[in-house]
Formats: C-alpha cells, structure tokens, sequence
C-alpha cells in the first residue's frame, strides 16, 4: 500500500512505463487506490476459492509430502481458511506439525478451538425442540472438556446457515467439504423446520453472540441465549401470533393454547380462565381496571376449545402439532408415519426407516397432553397409506403435469427453450365487489391453477 503522495510521483512511470516493465499491484483495500491509478490499470477482481478446490490443492499436497490426513480434516481446515488459499496453507502446515503424524480431524478441531460438529448438531436439535435441560447438560459437557462458549455459539449460527441454505438450495449438501453426518442430518433439518423458525434462531444466535462477547462470564450469557432460543421453539412468530389473535378473537385463546403446548391439561379451561390472565396482569397493578373485564370476556371463546381438540382425522392431528408449534413432530407425521387406521383416542400407524425410535412413546405422550385424555398409539404389521409428503407429491406431480398439457403452457414453453412448470398455485377466488357491475358473469375465468 502506498500513501497518497507516492502514488501520484508513481503517476508518471504509469502513464510511461519502460517497454521491458510489467508492473502488477495487488490489494484488498481497493476504495484506497486513487482513481488516477485505477484508470491506468487493468483491474481482475479475484474471488476466494471454493472449499472443495482448496480440499484437492490440499490434499495434493499431503500426496507429495506423504502425509496421512482424514478428509474430514481438510474440510474443516478449508472451511476456516475462508477462501484464502494463504490460510489453508499456513493452517494445514500447523496441523501437521501438531498432530506428529497422521492428521486427524479431532486434532485439527482442538487446534483450532472447535466443537466437535456432532454435538454442536445435537446442541442444535435439543434446541428447535425446545429441550432446554437436554440443551443446558450438552453445552455444559461441551464447556467442561475445554469449548469456548462464543466459539459454541458461533458453530451454531454456522449450521443455522447451512441448514438454511441447504432448505433453499438441496445441492448445497453434497458438499464434501462438511462431514456425512452434517449433511444428512442437515437434510433432514431443512425438511422439518420452517424458513422462519430458522432465520429466529440466526437473529438471535446473531444477537447472543455479541452479548456473550461482551459479557464477564461468556458462559453463563451463552446458556441464556440457549434458554431464550429454546423457550421460542414451540412459540408462533409475530405474523403468526397476529393470525391466531384475529382467528379466536382476543387474547384469552392464544394464552390457552400455549399453556397446553407446556404440558397443562386441555380440559381444565376455568383454571386458566383465571389464573393465566391474573399472570398477565400482575405486573400492570397500576393499569385502568377497566382492562382486566376486556380480557376476561373473552374467556367463553376458549369453553369451545375441549371440542375442537377431539380428532376423528389424521390432518387433524397434523394440524394440531402444527398448532401447538411442535414443528419437529409435525414434519415425521407428515414425512416419517403412514395411517392405518385413527379413532378418537387410538391411532394405528405404520413407520418410514428414517422415523425416530421415540416417535410412537413422543406421540403417545404429547396427545395426551395436548387433548387431555390417554391415546393408544401403536405400530401396525399393515403397509398403510401413504405418508401425507407422498400424497402431496403425486399432487404436485399430477398438477404440473395437466399443467403442462395446457396448450397456451406448451406455447409458452416452445418460445422460451429450457423453461419448465416449477410450481403450480391454487388462486384465491376474488371478492364480489372486485367484479365490475356491467361485466358479463360469464367472461370470468373458472379455473383455480396458474
């Protein structure tokens, strides 16, 4: 880097630089390089390299050194390298020498201040399900055999991300810079947990990471941030919270429904017609009286809520995880169970492979909660039906497939050479008022899919 004044006397040799010279200058400060300079180059912007490039660099290398090394190992020295080519170098030189033989990718992790990326994982997934002393036990082993909290949490929002990303973009696991376990498990991940779930879980982390670095004790700060995101786990978002308030009505509803997802019976609604509400207006003991009647009228409202949670379907049970925000739950009834046969208080299913061994004991115990009566779920010798996942497919399937037998789709595919049905949407049918008066009822579209 020069200063200012150097660059303008290098102005000269620039605008007439010897026949026999090539001058190359490299940066990573370009807005400092002054535009006099700039316009007298020509300028390549170089990317930072891909982890599976800088793993076959490595691993080249480790060749003609004859060093023994674990693929996994040069993943996570090409993950903390960033790109930088410099880095992954000066790191795996640093591994070698550490390990004093074959490199290893627990050695390189402890030489680096990792977690180990199972248990970071594990940490993960007693989080979204919302298992706070599960979450407090790992992270307090992993802090005792030497982790460093922030790095902890860092490794978290770090999966967070590639679970995201993974859920937009499903090629993004076959990269082999992560381990076979993060990957398949990632899969899985991006499968059951929302798009929001999962940006609340990246905000927060975000969040609890600056807190913990400014903290005294990192460790404790770090274990709030785990109390915070586990408590949210079975929690609606705003947008959500908005929708339930609207559909029941006032407030006494929504205080209802989160009382059962934390294990209170359903039937015992005149205990939290009152108890709930004199919870939440504890704190205003200075507020207009006037307030506390607005929210105890709304209680008859939730008298209906033991009816409503007697199931004679099984998208009614579907629907009722998803209510109660057990998104885990949820997505191995959609994806992992096949219906048998379902009565009020019995449910016969069969299982996927990828079904937890849990499942049927989670379930059994969870309807009881939430329904307030026992429920027998057992497990049939019967094929089943399909999983709902299966059925939607061959929905989606058979849509773009009439879709695409559409003249006007196949018009439009035949001009534009590569394109394809991606989707298929159910149109909302719209407002009466929206119809002018001296239109024919009769020119209006009937058909529901674009």
């Amino acid at each position: 880097m020069l200063s200012t004044p150097a660059f303008n006397a290098f102005l000269k040799t620039l605008e007439e630089p010897p026949e026999h010279a090539k001058f190359v200058f490299a940066t990573t400060e370009i807005r400092k390089v002054p535009v006099t300079v700039l316009s007298r180059c020509q300028r390549f912007d170089l990317r930072r390299v891909d982890t599976d490039v800088l793993m076959t660099h490595l691993a080249n290398i480790a060749t003609k050194e004859n060093v023994e090394v674990e693929p996994e190992a040069l993943g996570i020295i090409a993950r903390a390298a960033e790109g930088s080519v410099r880095d992954s170098l000066s790191l795996f030189d640093q591994a070698i020498a550490h390990a004093a033989g074959p490199v290893r990718a627990d050695a390189v992790r402890q030489m680096l201040g990792l977690a180990d990326r199972t248990r970071v994982i594990d940490l993960f997934e007693q989080l979204a399900r919302g298992d706070i002393a599960s979450a407090f036990r790992e992270f307090r082993e992993q802090y005792d055999t030497g982790a460093d909290p922030i790095v902890v949490l860092s490794d978290l929002a770090e999966f967070v991300n590639f679970v995201t990303r993974v859920k937009i973009v499903p090629a993004t696991a076959d990269n082999v810079a992560f381990g076979e376990t993060e990957r398949v498990r990632a899969r899985d991940f991006a499968a059951k947990l929302s798009m929001r779930v999962l940006s609340r879980m990246w905000q927060m982390l975000l969040k609890g990471i600056t807190e913990a670095q400014a903290a005294t004790r990192p460790a404790a700060a770090a274990e709030m941030v785990l109390v915070r995101i586990a408590y949210v786990a079975d929690m609606p978002t705003p947008d959500e919270a908005i929708r339930m308030l609207e559909q029941n009505g006032g407030g006494s509803a929504v205080i209802a429904g989160n009382a059962a997802s934390r294990g209170a019976p359903a039937p015992a609604v005149s205990s939290m017609q009152s108890s709930p509400v004199r919870a939440a207006s504890a704190p205003r003991a200075n507020a207009d009286a006037s307030a506390r009647p607005q929210m105890i009228a709304a209680a008859p409202e939730v008298q209906a809520a033991p009816a409503a949670l007697r199931i004679a379907s099984y998208p009614e049970l579907v629907a009722l995880a998803g209510e109660k925000r057990d998104l885990l739950t949820k997505a191995a009834l959609e994806a992992d169970v096949r219906l048998v046969r379902i009565e009020d208080g019995r449910l016969e299913v069969a299982l996927e492979r990828s079904a937890a061994r849990t499942l049927i004991n989670d379930l059994s115990r969870k309807l009881e909660q939430w329904t307030g009566r026992r429920w027998t779920v057992i497990v049939s010798n019967e094929a089943g039906q399909p999983t709902l996942r299966s059925q939607n497919e061959v929905q989606k399937n058979q849509r773009e497939r009439a879709a695409e037998s559409d003249p006007r789709v196949q018009e439009v595919l035949a001009r534009f050479p590569g394109a394809k049905v991606v989707e298929v949407r159910k149109l909302a049918p719209e407002p009466p008022e929206s119809v002018a008066s001296d239109e024919d009822p009769t020119d209006a579209s009937d058909g529901d899919d674009q």
